[in-house]
């Protein structure tokens, strides 16, 4: 698929490539060679594949300590969030295509991300992102490689900022990845989530980076 069918994308900007390809690379600290696939749309995703995913933010959101979200999604609820716009899914394998015959995710599945406007139209340019890591990867450095994948694509796709709304202060692995890859701390929400098992509201920090000025060194030991 070509960036021209990207779906509630910026308004006035355009993509800087017509098509974004699979992306290979080996995990981090690993030899292991994991697939970055660009993914427009739901329909590209097997169905074991989506319901994987969707009982992965589902654990997430039941765990209550990094998502905003209260109740948890159905799978058509989780389709239209997750893939409103552009998606990224990861998965432990050297093809450069989603084997449609797959059926256990567990250790293929690492991580995915989404990205999306932060706000509307007319500064629609400003993206935001979700990141999600597959519970059984945990620990591998798997959001350093959706960090580094996110920073070259989203560009790619016409975004000129990125804007991070709500990492909560708690979220330790969250915002240690992205002080390392030199976001800007642009704000803090003083109480701004009632998390889960946490007595008082803790803070949120707003991130924020300038897509158009990334540092080469960030990707030193990445494709």
């Amino acid at each position: 698929m070509s960036t021209t069918q990207l779906r509630n994308g910026p308004k006035f900007s355009k993509p800087l490539v017509d098509v974004i390809e699979p992306l290979q690379f080996q995990l981090k600290d690993s030899d292991t060679i994991a697939t970055a696939f660009p993914i427009y749309s739901s329909d590209d995703v097997p169905l074991t594949l989506l319901q994987y995913m969707h009982n992965e933010l589902n654990l997430e959101i039941e765990d209550g300590k990094t998502y905003p979200h209260l109740e948890q999604f159905s799978c058509k609820e989780f389709s239209d969030y997750w893939f409103s716009s552009f998606c990224v899914i990861v998965l432990k394998t050297n093809k450069l295509t989603i084997d449609p015959d797959q059926s256990d995710w567990s250790d293929v599945f690492q991580g995915t991300f989404y990205i999306k406007p932060n706000y509307l139209p007319r500064c629609s340019h400003n993206c935001n992102a979700g990141f999600l890591v597959n519970h059984k990867q945990r620990n591998q450095r798997i959001g350093y490689r959706l960090a580094q994948v996110y920073l070259k694509w989203a560009p790619l796709l016409g975004y000129k900022y990125s804007v991070f709304n709500l990492v909560f202060v708690t979220n330790k692995a969250s915002w240690r990845i992205w002080d390392q890859f030199k976001f800007d701390r642009v704000g803090i929400i003083p109480g701004a989530a009632v998390l889960k098992n946490i007595e008082e509201p803790v803070d949120a920090i707003i991130f924020g980076k300038d897509l158009t000025k990334i540092e080469p060194e960030l990707f030193s030991d990445f494709p």
